[in-house]
């Protein structure tokens, strides 16, 4: 009944009740991971099996460099939408630095300076790629058409190079990441007390995928297995429990907020 006065147990079970900044700031930056990876993993693979498999024939700078002119602008497409992943990586890093600082706020820095830094790094590598286009339509270069295809095909293959060494910071991050997860239901703000172990475990070994598929490019000629293609399901799964995570957190502070005001009532 409206004007009821509440009394002061009534006054430490909302106060006990009420979400803290932390989860507050941890639900929404939960979903911002979510919706970015999901975004990026849109892009990337748009850029790379669409764009850059489609256009790019390995070893063959002539067939390479005349696929790239005749979809000139599904190339520079697909070189913005790999700048996007980069800027999203940034998102990223800061999100999940957000999600997991509760649980250790040194591992978790650490692990957000391993993607940013990636992020730079990657950005280097596709700036190899904005000189292709320029590449094959300079004319009067004193280059002949043979050595402008070479140099076209060297610049991509110079974006791989960079990338894949790069990987290993990603690799890095994951594993990190995985076991600020492992270890996140020991924190008492976490209120959900059901974060998945398996889920963290399953991020550890995404991560070594990606470093032992970068150490395998350095030290083996023709490295071409990938072991990251049979370990990325943790990636995949992070995203689902991101925006799970997150909308329960929402949710919980819809229901605390409506307990509230009807004992406020």
């Amino acid at each position: 009944m409206a004007g009821t006065s509440v009394t002061p147990d009534q006054e430490r079970s909302i106060e006990y009740h009420r979400p803290s900044t932390t989860e507050t700031s941890v639900g929404r930056a939960s979903v911002i991971a979510g919706l970015a990876l999901l975004l990026m993993t849109v892009l990337a693979v748009f850029a790379n099996f669409v764009v850059l498999d489609g256009l790019v024939t390995p070893g063959d700078a002539t067939a390479t460099a005349t696929a790239v002119a005749e979809a000139e602008a599904t190339f520079r497409l697909g070189v913005a939408s790999l700048f996007a992943v980069a800027v999203l990586d940034l998102i990223v890093a800061w999100a999940l630095y957000t999600v997991f600082k509760p649980v250790h706020a040194g591992i978790a820095l650490l692990s957000a300076w391993f993607r940013a830094v990636f992020a730079g790094i990657f950005i280097v590598a596709i700036s190899q790629l904005m000189s292709v286009p320029q590449l094959l339509g300079a004319i009067g270069s004193g280059f002949t058409t043979e050595q402008q295809y070479t140099q076209a095909l060297l610049s991509i293959e110079a974006f791989y190079n960079i990338w894949d060494g790069a990987l290993i910071l990603v690799g890095l991050h994951l594993v990190m990441v995985g076991y600020l997860l492992y270890k996140s239901n020991a924190v008492r703000s976490y209120t959900s007390g059901h974060v998945p172990k398996v889920l963290g475990l399953l991020l550890v070994l995404a991560g070594v995928g990606y470093v032992v598929d970068s150490f395998g490019r350095v030290l083996f000629a023709g490295y071409t297995f990938e072991v990251a293609v049979f370990t990325f399901v943790g990636e995949v799964l992070l995203i689902l429990w991101l925006f799970v995570y997150g909308r329960r957190i929402s949710q919980e502070e819809e229901n605390m907020d409506d307990a509230s005001a009807s004992m406020m009532t």
